[in-house]
């Protein structure tokens, strides 16, 4: 197999940003599912692929999904006595996003993939769901496309189980939103490496 040389594959590498603004032309299916093939490729404990991919394409489903999300996130902000415009504001403006995403692409994990139930087990699912989805989206960024990873569903896994018809064993961890690019990133601020790194060297 042909391998990328180092330096252009670390430049490939550097330059993923998380994309937000989308120009709203659609994915073609070919393109999604090499997408997600490439995904299942990631690495997981125990070799035991826990993750679950749910393709969002339908403006209904998206509905059902941004309320979901929306109705439960106002719920905790109440209780949290947050100002009433204030959760009037971040509920429209979560919607708008999910509305305007081409294509949203929700992961799970999925619990019948664990063994032994145990916290260690579960966190190893967690972590190989989330190497499943960088490894999509750097699929997303070869092909040009824009990724933002979205936590919003793990706030509310039940909610979103039930307003997509899903599993009850497929716990959602977060969700992709994906498309073609329609904003150009700006540098990204990263903390200085010695302040992220510890040597040990005897």
């Amino acid at each position: 197999m042909p391998r990328t040389p180092p330096l252009t594959f670390n430049t490939f590498l550097r330059s993923r940003r998380s994309i937000r603004k989308f120009n709203g032309q659609t994915i073609p299916h070919e393109i999604l599912r090499e997408i997600l093939e490439i995904a299942t490729f990631a690495p997981s404990a125990h070799g035991l692929q826990p993750w679950r991919f749910v393709l969002i394409k339908s403006e209904r489903a998206k509905l059902a999904l941004g309320k979901a999300l929306t109705d439960r996130m106002q719920s905790d902000m109440q209780a949290e006595n947050a100002p009433e415009s204030q959760i009037r504001g971040r509920v429209e403006r979560s919607l708008k996003r999910i509305a305007e995403a081409p294509h949203v692409i929700l992961l799970c994990r999925d619990t019948k993939a664990v063994r032994i139930q145990s916290p260690e087990e579960t966190l190893m699912g967690v972590q190989s769901v989330a190497m499943a989805g960088l490894q999509l989206m750097l699929a997303a960024h070869a092909r040009g496309l824009g990724a933002n990873w979205v936590c919003w569903p793990l706030y509310a896994q039940k909610e979103t189980i039930r307003a997509l018809h899903l599993p009850e064993t497929w716990q959602p961890q977060g969700m992709v939103f994906l498309g073609y690019p329609a904003e150009e990133p700006g540098e990204k601020v990263l903390k200085p490496l010695d302040d992220v790194v510890l040597t040990i060297d005897q």
